[in-house]
């Protein structure tokens, strides 16, 4: 059983930057791939960034490509996602999430927090 929980999430103008935080407790994280996603009002949940359990093979939906950056330290159990360049697109609650079988499918998921991006 792990738990997620987010922060760093805030109200910043277009072209500032955020670093959002996940924060897992239960001692098998450092082995879960784990991903942020995010969800606008009115739009479906999509996948943002995603990250191995080992720290590789970084990858991110096209429209973050460049600017925000994925990365984890599992000797802290956090994974952290820098976002730079921010577009108020970009506005969304954002979650954390851990896949514990490397099938792409999470069964682990944070409370969220939101980040909203003023033009």
């Amino acid at each position: 059983q792990v738990q997620l929980v987010e922060s760093g999430g805030g109200l910043v103008q277009a072209g500032g930057s955020l670093r959002l935080s996940c924060a897992a407790f239960g001692s098998t994280f450092s082995t879960y791939d784990t991903a942020w996603f995010r969800q606008a009002p009115g739009k479906e949940r999509e996948f943002v960034a995603g990250i191995s359990w080992a720290g590789g093979n970084p990858q991110y939906t096209d429209s973050v490509k460049d600017r925000f950056t994925i990365s984890r330290d599992n000797a802290k159990n956090t994974v952290d996602l820098q976002m730079n360049s921010l577009k108020p697109e970009d506005t969304a609650v954002y979650y954390c999430a851990a896949d514990p079988w490397g099938s792409e499918e999470y069964d682990y998921w944070g409370q969220g927090t939101q980040v909203t991006v003023s033009s």
